[in-house]
């Protein structure tokens, strides 16, 4: 895939916050991700959310975008998907029906950010509710999720450090930063994509 990249202030040059006294500085991969998953209008609390689709940009630590990862994820526990569902993301049952299960796309995954190779990665979502997914799915498949802990939570710090004090959604963000919003709002790989925009934008100010 052809490196792509996003314009920000500031000069281009790698971040430094991990490097410590006496250690040398290893390159950080940054996963920008975004998750859809099973609903339902008006869901009621018991009901159990599963992945559905996995979207996401490998980013090496200057922003510029090495790769992504973009799959469907068969649900187990109510295979047939609301139209509410449908609607609200645009994925299909068909998509599902084609699509594997989690542990086959999980491991997919796990390998295309390189977590058994030893790689320094750092998985970055807008909100908590995608990591929350990601551990309640891998103990549903009876996963290890260890690999899940290294993550921040962008929207958090984003309204941190704008100082607002009423929630914005990403879409909202998005265009509040200048950009437009491209792809299809509610599907994980534009999600993804737009929401890397924002982080390169502020790729020295995150913190972790």
């Amino acid at each position: 895939m052809a490196q792509t990249r996003y314009g920000r202030s500031g000069a281009r040059r790698r971040l430094n916050r991990r490097k410590t006294r006496g250690q040398a500085q290893h390159p950080m991969t940054f996963i920008i991700y975004d998750l859809e998953a099973t609903c339902w209008e008006g869901r009621p609390p018991t009901v159990v959310q599963e992945i559905i689709e996995i979207g996401a940009l490998k980013l090496d630590d200057y922003g510029d975008v090495e790769d992504s990862f973009n799959a469907f994820i068969k649900p187990v526990i109510h295979p047939q998907l609301s139209h509410f569902c449908q609607k609200l993301t645009s994925i299909t049952q068909v998509d599902v029906n084609r699509a594997s299960t989690f542990p086959k796309v999980i491991e997919r995954f796990t390998e295309w950010i390189g977590v058994d190779e030893g790689e320094d990665y750092l998985l970055c979502s807008w909100g908590g509710f995608d990591k929350r997914m990601f551990i309640q799915d891998c103990q549903l498949h009876r996963l290890e999720h260890d690999w899940v802990q290294a993550h921040i939570n962008l929207k958090d710090q984003y309204h941190q450090f704008k100082r607002l004090n009423k929630a914005r959604s990403l879409r909202h963000v998005v265009e509040l930063e200048g950009f437009e919003f491209t792809g299809t709002y509610h599907r994980g790989i534009s999600d993804a994509e737009n929401l890397a925009k924002v982080f390169v934008k502020y790729l020295d100010v995150w913190q972790y």
